[in-house]
């Protein structure tokens, strides 16, 4: 899974799971270009820090125009703050939206002809938000939705010359972590919904991201591989089990 001489671009690539990704883009050797509004807070070794924001299609457009080469793209950036739908306007929750869905677009439509002559690939970073309901980051959810959809579509459209995939990423330990899942104690407690006992480490995801940018993934395009650590127990089995006592259990 080498990526010697490939350049890639990570968007939001400076911190948490983008940072991740972009680590394991240079130690699989990699020439990587990380960009993001603001730039990190602690320099990433082997990437070349490029201020932008995905949303803004003309500066987008500006920064594949400036590249000389490009064989990997993979859009990170995004997120979204917790917030019900009834606590703000249709046009917050669209920006979510915009940042999610649209602005992926509108990388990968700008790196396109640069992917289509290196017959490069893209990986999307999507979210298990996607494929179960999101109470508090409805808009994020949907988006993520949309953009695994996305990717299936563009796969088939821009074959043979461009792969495209998705990486569905559950929970992550991150150094926002505490803001999703409390303090130490909280971390702990969601790890073990995890059948694997744990979060995702941010180099989970970046070795993931590897594979699929690599040869070894030669054949994979349009494809959805999920990265959540087995996924979630299902609910309905510690209910149905919660009233059982031995005695109860000893005479059915």
């Amino acid at each position: 899974m080498e990526l010697d001489g490939k350049v890639a671009v990570v968007t939001g690539g400076t911190r948490g799971v983008g940072a991740g990704i972009a680590r394991a883009f240079v130690r699989a050797g990699a020439e990587v270009v990380v960009c993001a509004r603001r730039p990190p807070e602690v320099p990433l070794p082997g990437c070349r820090f490029v201020p932008l924001d995905v949303r803004d299609a003309d500066a987008v457009g500006r920064l594949f125009t400036a590249l000389p080469r490009l064989d990997v793209l993979v859009n990170n950036a995004g997120g979204a703050p917790h917030r019900l739908l009834t606590e703000a306007g249709a046009d917050r929750h669209a920006r979510v939206v915009e940042l999610n869905l649209l602005a992926p677009m509108t990388v990968s439509l700008a790196a396109y002809e640069h992917l289509r002559r290196a017959r490069g690939s893209i990986v999307m970073i999507g979210s298990v938000s996607g494929g179960r309901p999101s109470p508090g980051t409805a808009a994020y959810g949907a988006a993520k939705a949309g953009l695994e959809s996305l990717a299936r579509s563009m796969a088939v459209e821009w074959a043979p010359g461009i792969r495209v995939n998705t990486l569905v990423v559950g929970m992550v330990r991150t150094e926002l972590a505490p803001l999703h899942y409390g303090d130490g104690d909280g971390v702990a407690a969601v790890a073990r919904t995890v059948p694997l006992g744990r979060l995702a480490e941010p180099s989970d995801v970046g070795a993931a991201a590897v594979f699929l940018a690599s040869e070894a993934a030669a054949y994979i395009s349009g494809a959805s591989l999920l990265v959540h650590g087995g996924g979630e127990r299902p609910a309905f089995l510690d209910a149905a089990t919660a009233g059982h006592t031995p005695a109860a259990d000893k005479e059915s």
